[in-house]
């Protein structure tokens, strides 16, 4: 029988950058884009394994979506605590939404002072390339400099949604392998 490992994955990002979009491609396994904008004014949840190859497991990702507005997000902070992982999402036609992902990152890195879990920067919306204004060397740049994972995505026309999800699961599984290791050295 597979392992099957829980992660909570906490995303966040401005409002309009699209996080909400990204989770419903990303759940629906792109089927489904959501048709209509509409505010996330509380935290959405849903789960998704992820198998994890050659290791005859999975992790299980529950999704804490948190609504972008700062006064909202506020009052969902209660959500985040014990995170496993992190996801920063950003909107490449916004340059605004950019200088705002360190501030995202570093409160959800609160809540788990000196604790060390995987983390993803997306910059969304690539579809719309003709209104670019990041480019993708100050996203990995950025990315880089807060050991992060750089993607770049377009939820809309459903492209590389999957894989900052895949890429925070695998390496969500090789850090608790890596820490049953050092419990059996210890043992």
């Amino acid at each position: 029988m597979p392992k099957t490992l829980r992660a909570k994955c906490i995303i966040v990002g401005d409002s309009a950058v699209g996080k909400s979009a990204i989770v419903q491609v990303f759940h629906s396994d792109s089927a489904q884009f959501p048709k209509n904008y509409t505010i996330t004014v509380g935290v959405e949840l849903c789960t998704k394994s992820i198998p994890i190859s050659d290791a005859h497991a999975f992790v299980e990702l529950f999704i804490v979506d948190n609504p972008g507005k700062e006064v909202i997000s506020d009052a969902a902070q209660k959500h985040w605590n014990h995170p496993s992982m992190v996801v920063v999402v950003y909107d490449v036609t916004n340059e605004t939404s950019f200088s705002s992902c360190e501030k995202w990152l570093e409160r959800v890195r609160t809540q788990e002072p000196g604790v060390a879990f995987p983390g993803v920067l997306i910059g969304n919306k690539i579809d719309l390339d003709e209104r670019r204004v990041i480019t993708t060397e100050m996203g990995r740049d950025l990315a880089k400099a807060k050991g992060l994972t750089h993607f770049e995505i377009s939820a809309k026309s459903m492209q590389n949604v999957d894989e900052p999800f895949i890429h925070l699961a695998n390496a969500y599984h090789k850090l608790y392998e890596s820490k049953i290791e050092v419990f059996k050295s210890l043992a």
